[in-house]
C-alpha cells in the first residue's frame, strides 16, 4: 500500500512540475491544468527547429523540458482521447506563437465548478527524490535571455533617436512659422534688409550695450495710464505677467518697421500679436531708444576730431562739423494756419525740418529736433542750439544755400556765391571745389538715414508726437550700423 502510494505521489509531482522553457511565458501546470506541455521531439532536424523558434540555441534538453500549448496553432493540436484530457501533437509540429512576433494570449483557466484532483500529500518521513538522470526541475521563464533584452534594448534606442529627430524638426517647423530674430539668425542679407544692421553679429553686439537697460524700461500705455491718474511710474515693469514677445523681438520689430516700413497691421500679422501691442511695442521702444541713445554724448571735442581727422581734410584741418538740413512730408493738416506753417517751398509739400551735423570722418554728432518746414536755415541753426556748442577755433562747412552767415564768430567753409558779372578766380575754384567734394559726404549721410523705408511714405500726423523722436534714433542708429566712408567717396 505505501508503495503504491509513493508511484501516485511521484506521477503528482512529476504532473505539477511541468514548466514551459519558452522566454517570456510563465506557464506551470502547478496553477493551470488546462494546458498542456509537450516534450522535444527525438528527430534531430526537428528538435534544432524548435531550438531555433523558442530562441534557446545554446540550451541543455532534459526529459523534463517542455514548451507548453499555447505555443502551438490549433491545427497542430489533437483533439484529446485520454482521459486526462491532455491533447497531443500532430506530426511535424513546430511552435510558432511568441510574444516577440506579436502574438499574446492570456493562459486558461478551469472553471471554478470543475472537479480537479487533490494532490496527494506527501509520505512523512520520505524525501523527495531526484529525477533518474540526476537533474532537477527548473523555471526557465524566471530570467530572459540575452536575446530578447538585447532587441528591446535595440527598439528602445531607435525609438528615442526617432523622438529626438521629431522634436528637432517640430523646433525647425515654431522657428520657421515664427517671425523672429531667431528665424533669419543665419542670413546675413536678410539681416541687412529687415534691420540695416550689416550681419547678425554686429546687430547682437549692439544688442549687447542696450540689453542691460531694457529692464528700466517704461511700458508706454503705463506711462499713459499714471499720467491719466496724476502719478509717477516708480518701477518700470512689464505689460503683464504673460509677454507676449521676448524684448529682443520686440526690438527686432521695431527695427523691422522703421527699415522696412512695415505698417502694423502687417507687423500684427506676421508676429501674431494684436494691432494694438505693435503700436505699443513701437512707442515704447522709440522712446527708449531715444532716450538711452540720446543720453550718450556724441558731440567731439576738436582734439577727437584731430584724432580721426581723415587725410583728405589736410586743407581744412579745423573743420570740427558738417552741417546740412533734410525734410520730411507729412500729412497735411486741415488748419490753415498749420498748412501755411509746414509748408515747404523747396518740397511743394507740408514737410518738418530737421538740421544734422556729422564730423570729418563721417559720425553723426549732432541732430536737431524737427520744425515746421517753412523755417529757414539761419532760424533753425539757431533754435536747434548749435551756436552754443562751436567757438572761435572751430570751423563749419556748409552748402552755399546754407545761409548762416553772422550767427556765430565760429569760421564757415562755404563755396561762394557767383554773379554773373564776377568771374571766379583760379583759386577760388579750387576752393570751391573741394569744399563741395568733402561737403557732399553729410548728403550722403543723409541719405543713408533716409533710406529707412519709413521715411519714404508721408507720415501721418498721428504718428506727430514721436516724428522727431523717430527721426533722432534713425540718425542715432545709423552711428552703428554703418562705418565712415570718407576714404570711399573722397577720390
Amino acid at each position: 500500500m505505501n508503495t503504491h502510494k509513493k508511484m501516485r505521489f511521484q506521477k503528482q509531482q512529476k504532473k505539477n512540475s511541468e514548466h514551459c522553457c519558452v522566454p517570456l511565458c510563465s506557464a506551470s501546470s502547478k496553477f493551470n491544468g488546462i494546458l498542456s506541455f509537450h516534450g522535444f521531439p527525438t528527430h534531430p532536424d526537428l528538435r534544432r527547429q524548435w531550438l531555433v523558434n523558442i530562441r534557446r540555441d545554446s540550451f541543455t534538453i532534459s526529459s523534463h523540458t517542455k514548451v507548453c500549448s499555447r505555443h502551438f496553432a490549433t491545427d497542430q493540436l489533437k483533439e484529446p482521447k485520454t482521459l486526462d484530457g491532455r491533447r497531443r501533437l500532430v506530426k511535424g509540429a513546430v511552435p510558432k506563437l511568441f510574444e516577440w512576433n506579436g502574438y499574446t494570449v492570456e493562459i486558461p483557466r478551469r472553471n471554478v465548478w470543475q472537479r480537479t484532483e487533490r494532490p496527494i500529500e506527501p509520505v512523512p518521513g520520505e524525501e523527495q527524490e531526484q529525477h533518474t538522470d540526476g537533474t532537477k526541475d527548473h523555471d526557465y521563464c524566471s530570467v530572459p535571455e540575452p536575446s530578447a533584452l538585447d532587441m528591446s534594448a535595440s527598439a528602445a534606442g531607435d525609438l528615442s533617436k526617432e523622438v529626438e529627430d521629431l522634436r528637432k524638426e517640430i523646433q525647425e517647423l515654431r522657428v520657421q512659422r515664427e517671425f523672429g530674430l531667431q528665424r533669419f539668425a543665419g542670413s546675413d542679407a536678410d539681416i541687412r534688409f529687415y534691420t540695416r544692421f550689416p550681419s547678425y553679429d554686429h546687430l547682437m553686439a549692439f544688442w549687447g550695450l542696450i540689453e542691460p537697460s531694457i529692464y528700466r524700461m517704461i511700458w508706454v500705455s503705463r506711462a499713459k495710464s499714471a499720467a491719466k491718474r496724476n502719478e509717477e511710474v516708480a518701477t518700470p515693469a512689464r505689460p503683464s505677467t504673460r509677454q507676449l514677445l521676448q524684448p529682443i523681438d520686440e526690438f527686432f520689430l521695431f527695427l523691422v518697421f522703421l527699415s522696412v516700413g512695415l505698417k502694423e497691421r502687417d507687423l500684427a500679422h506676421r508676429f501674431h500679436i494684436h494691432q494694438s501691442t505693435v503700436s505699443c511695442i513701437i512707442a515704447t521702444w522709440t522712446s527708449f531708444l531715444a532716450t538711452a541713445l540720446g543720453s550718450q554724448c556724441i558731440w567731439l571735442t576738436p582734439a577727437e576730431v584731430q584724432a580721426y581727422l581723415p587725410e583728405e581734410f589736410r586743407d581744412f584741418p579745423d573743420t570740427q562739423v558738417i552741417l546740412d538740413c533734410t525734410e520730411l512730408k507729412c500729412q497735411t493738416p486741415s488748419s490753415p494756419l498749420l498748412q501755411s506753417e509746414m509748408y515747404s517751398t523747396y518740397k511743394s509739400h507740408g514737410t518738418m525740418k530737421g538740421l544734422i551735423g556729422i564730423a570729418p570722418h563721417g559720425v553723426v554728432t549732432f541732430v536737431s529736433s524737427l520744425y515746421a518746414g517753412s523755417v529757414s536755415d539761419k532760424e533753425l541753426f539757431i533754435q536747434s542750439g548749435l551756436a552754443n556748442l562751436l567757438t572761435e577755433e572751430m570751423a563749419v562747412m556748409v552748402d552755399k544755400a546754407f545761409l548762416i552767415n553772422g550767427c556765430d564768430n565760429c569760421k564757415i567753409y562755404c563755396p561762394p556765391f557767383l554773379s554773373k558779372q564776377n568771374q571766379m578766380p583760379a583759386y577760388q575754384v579750387t576752393e570751391t571745389q573741394s569744399i563741395a567734394r568733402l561737403r557732399v559726404h553729410v548728403e550722403r549721410v543723409i541719405r543713408r538715414i533716409k533710406q529707412n523705408k519709413w521715411f519714404d511714405e508721408i507720415i501721418p500726423l498721428s504718428h506727430a508726437g514721436n516724428i522727431s523722436q523717430m527721426f533722432t534714433v534713425a540718425c542715432l542708429l545709423s552711428n552703428y550700423q554703418n562705418q565712415a566712408l570718407v576714404k570711399a567717396w573722397v577720390k
